[in-house]
């Protein structure tokens, strides 16, 4: 199975018809997604070649839906359009919202996310890679070439640590992977995938990759201690951080005591949870812990 997305989910694209649109439309198409048509009311009416398929454009985001029965739409609308687009996707009525772009304000970001939440439309990001089920759908920029279909789920805030991990553990496969973004604030959370990896039957293992800054990977500590009974192997990016600097995400930032890597670890590890000090050891930590349960892992 999978979590948020499957080879049914039919896939929408705001800002199809722009650069990055356009690129990642075509991979996503390549990895089997079921992109049904783009968004942008300049264009509204036209078709899109993609490799031979011919992709309508659509002048709103509801007309696309009545007209096509997207339930899921990826972003890549401008900084300065974002807070509209995905407020428009959520009056639409799409379930799941994949918003790739970053450098949006903070306000715009608590003002679109609290709208969607009240509209009952998961919003994944923002600044994200978005989220891949291998061998059924790929919504975002993950490359899909880098892992197959398997059991162990994944959540991470970073896309390239989430894309290492994905590539390292590509014999074992994956159910889902979500990169949530590593923004202040995110519309889907460590604690909200989860849940989810929790009631998926086919996610053996969940692999939970954190950074500086915030309280969400203690909260997430939380979470695994009270209601998470599968295993957890995990990595905080940013063990060397200096403090008060950010450090590539607008949200990883260590101030004092707060928000650092180890204190992070400690947490998870307080828990239960196996946390690696680096990317490669921790899918060592992934490929010990699968085998002492069923020993069924060719060798990495």
């Amino acid at each position: 199975m999978a979590i948020y997305l499957t080879r049914e989910s039919k896939v929408l694209v705001q800002g199809m018809t722009g650069a990055e649109g356009m690129r990642h439309t075509r991979r996503m198409l390549a990895a089997g997604t079921d992109v049904v048509g783009g968004v942008n009311p300049r264009k509204a009416g036209r078709t899109v070649d993609f490799d031979g398929r011919a992709m309508p454009v659509f002048g709103s985001v509801h007309d696309a839906r009545e007209t096509t029965g997207a339930d899921v739409s990826v972003l890549f609308v401008p900084p300065a359009f974002s807070k509209d687009a995905v407020m428009e996707a959520a009056d639409a009525g799409i379930p799941l919202a994949v918003v790739i772009t970053e450098g949006i304000p903070v306000h715009d970001a608590v003002v679109f996310q609290a709208h969607a939440r009240r509209r009952g439309t998961r919003v994944i990001g923002p600044n994200c890679p978005g989220l891949i089920t291998p061998g059924q759908s790929n919504a975002g920029i993950i490359p899909a070439d880098i892992t197959e279909p398997g059991r162990v789920g994944l959540v991470s805030k970073s896309g390239t640590l989430t894309y290492q991990l994905m590539y390292e553990l590509r014999d074992i496969g994956f159910s889902t992977c979500v990169g949530i973004g590593g923004d202040p604030v995110v519309g889907t959370t460590h604690i909200d995938c989860l849940a989810a990896f929790e009631a998926d039957p086919e996610t053996e293992l969940i692999v939970l990759i954190g950074e500086i800054g915030g309280d969400a990977e203690e909260r997430a500590a939380t979470c695994i201690a009270e209601h998470v009974t599968k295993p957890v192997v995990a990595y905080v990016a940013g063990f060397t951080a200096p403090e008060g600097r950010t450090m590539g995400h607008a949200g990883a930032i260590v101030s004092g005591s707060s928000g650092t890597a180890r204190a992070k670890k400690a947490a998870l590890e307080a828990v239960g949870v196996r946390v690696g000090e680096t990317p490669s050891a921790t899918a060592r930590l992934v490929r010990d812990r699968l085998a002492s349960t069923d020993g069924r892992l060719a060798p990495g």
